[in-house]
């Protein structure tokens, strides 16, 4: 019963400090989670993969929050709830979850079938970004789509099929070849390839 009270939250951490946060925060057995994503360091001499936040200055948390915030800022390196005043913002778990997917498909997709117009809204049809809603930043060979987190006022950035993304408007989708491709088209092409 006390589980269905606890909701997401996102804390706001010192500079570099993420890691070591959520360390802390799974040792108190504090539900959290930090979205890592795996990138490649420069230096003179070498190359490194390393994992970095996908946000920086972020942990999320799964508490009950008139009970455990204490718990929560008692953390070395955490510096306060995200939120509007003095009331934290409630994370959607659809929002986790998204994250949860974003992280475990980090590589973008660059093959391009059909475009859509820099501002439209979208939602992805298929794949493993199925039901995101974002908008379309860029046209071309890729399409490059922002999922923003209302949340914690943060996008990430993502490459994607064009064909896996449907206007969330209506309209119909220009075709790379000659003619229009509407979205029941599009849809068949995604069952059927």
């Amino acid at each position: 019963m006390e589980d269905l009270q606890r909701e997401w939250y996102a804390v706001y951490v010192r500079s570099r400090q993420e890691k070591a946060v959520f360390r802390q925060l799974q040792e108190n057995e504090v539900n959290s989670f930090l979205p890592l994503i795996e990138t490649v360091r420069k230096w003179s001499d070498r190359k490194k993969k390393v994992l970095e936040p996908l946000f920086r200055g972020y942990v999320f948390v799964r508490i009950n929050h008139h009970k455990e915030h204490v718990k929560v800022l008692d953390v070395d390196g955490v510096v306060r709830f995200i939120g509007i005043g003095r009331h934290p913002s409630v994370i959607a778990e659809r929002d986790i979850d998204w994250l949860r997917r974003l992280v475990r498909e980090p590589d973008a997709i660059n093959r391009t079938v059909m475009s859509i117009p820099p501002g439209k809204k979208v939602k992805v049809l298929a794949g493993p970004f199925k039901d995101f809603e974002g908008v379309v930043v860029k046209e071309g060979r890729d399409e490059r789509l922002v999922v923003f987190f209302d949340s914690i006022m943060q996008g990430v950035e993502i490459t994607i099929q064009p064909e896996f993304l449907r206007p969330i408007s209506g309209i119909p989708l220009k075709s790379a070849n000659d003619g229009t491709t509407t979205l029941d088209d599009a849809a068949k092409h995604l069952a059927h390839p």
